[in-house]
């Protein structure tokens, strides 16, 4: 796959049953543990408390994927998993994609999103921290291998 052009419009829309397998793939190559499955990925794709998002530069080219968690009567959203293609990063897919997953938020009334990542994962924490997000906790062996994380919150009103 070529990386998409820097001025490449990028689309984000609802993931549908047929971004399955590039949903599965991605998932696999971008993650070492504390991954996702496909049956939860197929679940996810019907919930009413989960929204799968799909970045793309035209509707056949893959560029990521974000996942959104709702709780009943909460008004506090959960970006679960963001992941873009290697080649596609660095040309403002993760930026569109948090701000689909905010608006997401914002069409459930949640007045907050908020999120996990690696503390040693330096390139989302700048990407989080430039869209307005703010450390509000340390997670202890947080992740599968024992990593610790942070907890990241953005208000969204």
């Amino acid at each position: 796959m070529h990386p998409p052009p820097a001025t490449a419009q990028v689309r984000v829309r609802r993931a549908e049953i047929s971004d399955l397998d590039d949903l599965v793939a991605l998932e696999l190559r971008t993650f070492d543990g504390d991954r996702m499955s496909r049956d939860q990925y197929r679940r996810h794709l019907d919930s009413d408390t989960a929204r799968v998002l799909v970045a793309s530069a035209n509707h056949r080219n893959f560029l990521g994927t974000a996942v959104v968690f709702f709780r009943k009567r909460s008004r506090v959203a959960r970006l679960y998993s963001l992941a873009s293609q290697p080649e596609a990063r660095g040309k403002g897919i993760g930026t569109a994609l948090v701000e689909g997953a905010e608006a997401a938020a914002r069409q459930r009334k949640c007045h907050a999103l908020r999120l996990e990542v690696r503390a040693d994962n330096a390139a989302a924490i700048a990407l989080y921290q430039r869209l307005g997000y703010e450390r509000i906790g340390l997670l202890k062996t947080y992740y599968e291998d024992g990593a610790d994380g942070w907890r990241y919150e953005k208000r969204l009103d």
